[in-house]
């Protein structure tokens, strides 16, 4: 079998929209239509930049040889290459099964829609989706615990303080998928061993595929270096202010406070120059989790928090989707950025995936910060920090003053949902440390359920509010706070057929006073081969419907298992509520297996 090294010098990169136009078999490569409560509401679709990439990931179906034998894998490739006279090669075994495979030096646009036409046509692939390069959600700007406004003030701050009375972390691991991490002695005493997932060299800079060092040796770039248009960039040492947002050691006499400051830290690589590969992403998330990836040793510091603050345009991917299902059912919680495109989350991965808990940025008055994706798949609110109204009202964390390479350490404000999401996994490590019975759809059902309404202003849909993380940690502790409403449910199966007319699954909600909260809770579990032809309405009692999720001709993967937060509070509680589903393209079916309202 070749390897990719000897493609190295003459790689040409293909663009992701590319790909995905070829996948789409025709349709338009806009991935972003935004979703509004008030059903059919559609604003104009966003077209997100074209990403590198130069690989497939491909998803052999349960039985396939190609599924459990990287010489099949291997053959299929060279085959499916032969017959589009091209010459592809099987790269390695992701840790959720799937296939990495090279697209080779040359491809064109019509040489990439054929090989995928050929992988599509195979009966035995489940699915085949680009290894898109992906990047840190954070907009980075150039010390102490009066300045984290984002843990205590009260107008906007996330009530960190009184959590610790509780828990502060203590018997937690927290896996930061990033850039890896740069030493820093206000974070070093919480760090564990992590890995160093970054395959492609001319991504890790480092000089070395994948090991067991996960040191950041910055990700600088020179002008259009990633890319025409794309400019130049210093190091952003962007794991580390992650890491130390969640778990930088606390009561030293020195530095910031970290929200779970005795947690402890895995720095797991995936980001380097220009970004990372949604492949190498994957196979973080299976190892992180306890997962077993191929050539790698098993991990001796499993985590029950993820934290990704990184992303890439387009909805999440079957493969994705997979490595993020897979880890939640091992019991990690899976916590990513919403991102800084000021558009709607759903036209972004990993952001867009079931089984996450989705952050959007507050800025320090409580509203949206300018930049923050929004979008009814966010699930919750956090401080992510706005340094254009002030460099103070960014988030401060610890750095490094190298602008290349790693230099002495320092402290820096940043600003970014890439700041929010590390606020949500040092929460979750709070309260897992808690109370470490808590599977991962409890302790996003805590956290929605505790939030405090939003200080200011979110267009668009900023989930159930900004996190607070005093009444949360209680809750689950039996301390104080709710661990959640008056659930009502129901588990009668119904049939959505293929491009038909709506079904509809009756609630009848009855004892309750007054109308429905404004955080109204949706749990939805619809087994479907291709989730992007649904669209999904909640209709209340009254026949006003609430759009849950919108059609996007984008997003491949199978099933909707996904909490939607939505403000009812115009409604009467009391009567029959509906979840209205619709499959609105041919060749697929499903089933509405349940659902459940929490008020």
């Amino acid at each position: 079998m070749r390897t990719s090294h000897s493609r190295d010098a003459g790689r040409k990169l293909i663009s992701v929209a590319a790909i995905s136009a070829a996948l789409l078999a025709g349709t338009t490569t806009s991935v972003a239509v935004a979703q509004t409560p008030a059903a059919g509401v559609q604003a104009t679709p966003a077209v997100p930049a074209a990403a590198p990439a130069e690989r497939l990931i491909v998803g052999y179906k349960s039985g396939a040889a190609e599924a459990g034998s990287d010489k099949a894998a291997d053959a299929d490739a060279r085959a499916k290459g032969e017959q589009a006279g091209e010459d592809l090669d099987f790269q390695r075994r992701l840790g959720t099964g799937a296939a990495l495979v090279d697209l080779g030096a040359e491809l064109g646009k019509a040489d990439v829609a054929d090989v995928i036409a050929r992988y599509r046509a195979d009966p035995q692939v489940a699915y085949v989706v680009p290894d898109r390069l992906n990047k840190p959600q954070a907009d980075p700007n150039d010390t102490e615990y009066t300045k984290q406004w984002d843990l205590f003030e009260s107008t906007a701050g996330m009530n960190v303080p009184g959590a610790w009375a509780t828990s502060t972390g203590s018997g937690v691991t927290v896996a930061v998928i990033d850039t890896g991490y740069v030493t820093h002695s206000d974070v070093a005493g919480n760090i564990v061993a992590g890995y160093d997932f970054i395959s492609d060299t001319a991504v890790s800079v480092d000089g070395d595929g994948r090991d067991s060092n996960p040191a950041d040796p910055g990700d600088w770039y020179a002008t259009d270096q990633c890319g025409t248009g794309t400019g130049s960039s210093d190091s952003s040492w962007h794991g580390t202010h992650v890491a130390g947002t969640i778990a930088a050691v606390t009561n030293n006499g020195k530095g910031v406070a970290g929200i779970a400051y005795n947690a402890k830290i895995s720095p797991l690589r995936v980001l380097g120059k220009c970004g990372g590969y949604d492949s190498d992403i994957i196979d973080a998330i299976t190892w992180a989790s306890g997962g077993t990836v191929s050539g790698v040793p098993a991990n001796a510091n499993v985590a029950k928090v993820i934290n990704m603050s990184l992303g890439g345009s387009g909805a999440c991917t079957s493969a994705t989707q997979s490595a993020i299902t897979a880890a939640v059912n091992r019991g990690t919680t899976v916590v990513v950025a919403a991102g800084n495109e000021n558009s709607n989350t759903s036209g972004y991965s990993p952001s867009s995936c079931n089984n996450v808990v989705n952050v959007a940025a507050t800025n320090r008055t409580g509203a949206r910060a300018s930049y923050s994706n929004y979008g009814t798949l966010v699930d919750i609110a956090a401080p992510g920090g706005q340094t254009s109204t002030g460099t103070a009202n960014g988030i401060l964390s610890t750095l490094n003053s190298g602008t290349k390479t790693p230099s002495t350490e320092s402290y820096a404000y940043y600003q970014g949902t890439s700041m929010a999401a590390p606020h949500i996994a040092g929460l979750v490590a709070l309260m897992k440390s808690a109370n470490s019975s808590l599977t991962p759809a409890q302790i996003e059902s805590a956290i929605k359920t505790n939030a405090r309404t939003l200080p200011g202003t979110c267009t668009g849909g900023c989930g159930a509010g900004l996190a607070d993380a005093t009444k949360t940690v209680q809750a689950v502790s039996g301390s104080g706070g709710s661990t959640g409403g008056t659930t009502f449910s129901s588990t009668s199966a119904v049939a959505v057929p293929d491009a038909g007319s709506a079904v509809e699954s009756p609630i009848t909600v009855s004892g309750r006073t007054g109308n429905a909260p404004a955080a109204l809770q949706v749990a939805v579990d619809i087994t479907h081969t291709y989730r992007g032809d649904l669209v999904i309405d909640l209709v209340a009692p009254d026949g006003s419907a609430y759009r849950l999720k919108a059609a996007s001709s984008s997003d491949s993967a199978d099933n909707v298992s996904a909490t939607y937060t939505v403000n009812a509070s115009s409604e009467t509680a009391n009567g029959t509520w509906k979840l209205r589903v619709q499959d609105t393209a041919a060749q697929d079916t499903g089933t509405v297996n349940s659902w459940k309202l929490t008020f």
